[in-house]
């Protein structure tokens, strides 16, 4: 079904009283910038809806983030617009979260590290050498979390605990040797900060999204929801991540420290072989080679602006489908 038929058909359904604003990038916009919306949460997967978080915050509208592709992309460009328009921007990814709320009202001088945690996917313990013949359905068995394709393909590959890396760093000031990431398969610790004495603070709770798209939605207030037994709960374990089996970590954190435009190159290459990954082209263990590979390749540029962003992106998704097309599966 093309996508008019499929708009015609919605807009058909629709009760008299209800518009379809559109498809796109030109429909997110629409959406992002209707005048009743006080605040936009953003949860699409992918980059679409950069230009739409643009326009909300253009519009003084308080942003709920919960895509984590907006900000490793053009993180610059997004907090520098924030910031400019006093545009609040609420974390909605869960670790991001509960960093938020750990570090409430703390002073940036009180901040020692950033621990973000990782449940470890569904190959956590197994070695590099165990991956290359898991197919998309394995991969997409989350062990603790229910979430689009996706995303849980990148928390297979742990990457996405990479693009929360970079993430981390745009929304509180972090440094890369600020950030730390360890595995806790119980996913009940969302995440935590050390002070500069060394206390560590951190946030749990039950492993369901609708309680930080409640505390955005509430912020500064909290609404009353589901209580938490920490006595069933039972033990917390944590253990740190296997860089070597999951590269795609090891990446984020060389696009972070670079800068410039290699963490959009890393993130549109990521997009591009997970893709590739989900239509069965290349193996699991091809997707960090294909973002490697692309991002060896590009020399890194200052993108300040939307369209610098843009051409990157663009080159690099067409030379991670050459890159695919060379490790390709034999069928």
């Amino acid at each position: 079904m093309g996508t008019s038929t499929a708009v015609d058909r919605l807009g058909g359904s629709c009760p008299p009283d209800v518009k379809v604003a559109g498809t796109g990038r030109e429909g997110l916009v629409a959406v992002a910038s209707h005048a009743d919306a006080d605040l936009v949460l953003c949860a699409s997967a992918g980059t679409d809806s950069l230009e739409a978080v643009l326009a909300a915050i253009e519009l003084g509208k308080t942003i709920a983030l919960a895509n984590k592709e907006i900000l490793v992309m053009a993180g610059g460009i997004v907090m520098e617009a924030a910031q400019r328009r006093g545009v609040a921007i609420l974390p909605v990814d869960s670790e991001h979260n509960a960093i938020h709320q750990c570090l409430h009202r703390r002073s940036a001088s009180d901040l020692k590290r950033l621990v973000l945690t990782a449940s470890g996917g569904p190959f956590r313990g197994r070695p590099s050498s165990d991956l290359s013949e898991v197919s998309p359905d394995d991969a997409l068995q989350h062990p603790t979390w229910r979430m689009g394709r996706k995303i849980t393909i990148d928390s297979a590959t742990l990457m996405n605990k990479g693009l929360e890396v970079i993430e981390a760093h745009w929304l509180f000031g972090a440094r890369a040797d600020q950030i730390d990431v360890v595995i806790h398969p119980q996913s009940i610790v969302h995440s935590m900060v050390e002070l500069v004495d060394g206390s560590i603070i951190a946030q749990l709770g039950i492993t369901d999204m609708r309680l930080p798209i409640q505390y955005a939605f509430s912020y500064p207030e909290r609404w009353p929801g589901p209580g938490f037994d920490i006595v069933r709960a039972g033990r917390l374990d944590f253990e740190p991540p296997d860089m070597e089996a999951f590269p795609c970590l090891g990446l984020a954190y060389r696009a972070l420290r670079a800068g410039r435009s290699l963490p959009v190159v890393m993130n549109a290459a990521n997009e591009i072989a997970v893709a590739q990954f989900l239509e069965g082209r290349i193996g699991f263990t091809a997707i960090p080679q294909v973002i490697e590979g692309t991002m060896s390749a590009h020399r890194p540029s200052d993108v300040t602006t939307l369209t610098a962003v843009r051409e990157v992106d663009s080159w690099a998704r067409q030379y991670a489908r050459e890159t695919a097309r060379a490790v390709e599966l034999k069928v």
